[in-house]
């Protein structure tokens, strides 16, 4: 009876080492980022031509005429139908609003926006300009991006997952401990410009914009973080 009851004993020490061993086994979380800077291969421009006129059927005509002008300077840009998008089409009634009295409706607006993509930033001032000649009167953009940003970011990736790991060495090196495993990886990136833009509104346009608009598509900075969880020993 007694060795029985030793053995349970022993046998509930042993049961009970291994968490209790687990709950003391230090670990670590860190974070690490890592940059990669490109320049940008594409740029997006939103382009619109609004309309008034006393009736609707007059301002969408109106709208219609203008906007087949916008699209031909497109296509005559070298822009092909893929990267020209209709984003918005409205037409609404416009009142006229005076003290002490029922609105009066004074005609009609159409509105057509286009979203366009360019496969060399370098001519979006170009762009622009042709668009506001032929009637374009709200641009939008340029905004720049990356194409495919996935090889540039792999290698931010990757630098990050290092940087991390060296880091945790020498945690654990200045603890007395080393690392015995990774336990958790988790990641996030994004792509900031650089140096950061003035915000561009959408701006209504007069007739005619100046020639040759300057635009500077810059660089862009992809980054890459990742948070890792070593355990130590």
């Amino acid at each position: 009876m007694k060795r029985t009851t030793a053995a349970a004993i022993l046998g509930l020490a042993a049961a009970f080492a291994v968490p209790w061993a687990a709950a003391r086994a230090a670990t670590l979380t860190l974070t690490a980022e890592s940059r990669v800077v490109a320049a940008p291969d594409i740029a997006e421009v939103g382009a619109g031509v609004v309309t008034e006129a006393a009736s609707a059927e007059a301002a969408l005509a109106e709208n219609a005429r203008r906007m087949d002008r916008v699209v031909a300077a497109l296509r005559a840009q070298g822009i092909g139908d893929r990267d020209i998008q209709t984003s918005g089409l409205l037409v609404q009634p416009q009142f006229r609003y005076e003290p002490n009295r029922e609105p009066v409706l004074a005609g009609f607006q159409a509105r057509n926006q286009l979203r366009i993509v360019l496969r060399d930033p370098r001519r979006a001032g170009r762009v622009i300009d042709a668009l506001v000649k032929e009637g374009a009167n709200q641009i939008d953009g340029p905004a720049f991006r990356i194409d495919n940003p996935d090889p540039l970011l792999d290698r931010a990736r990757q630098e990050a997952v290092r940087k991390a790991r060296a880091r945790a060495d020498l945690y654990a090196a200045a603890a007395g401990l080393r690392v015995a495993r990774i336990t958790m990886i988790r990641e996030g990136h994004d792509a900031r410009p650089l140096p950061p833009p003035m915000p561009v509104p959408r701006v209504a346009m007069q007739a005619e914009a100046a020639p040759n608009s300057p635009v500077m598509p810059g660089e862009l900075e992809l980054v890459a973080t990742v948070t890792m969880e070593f355990a130590l020993e």
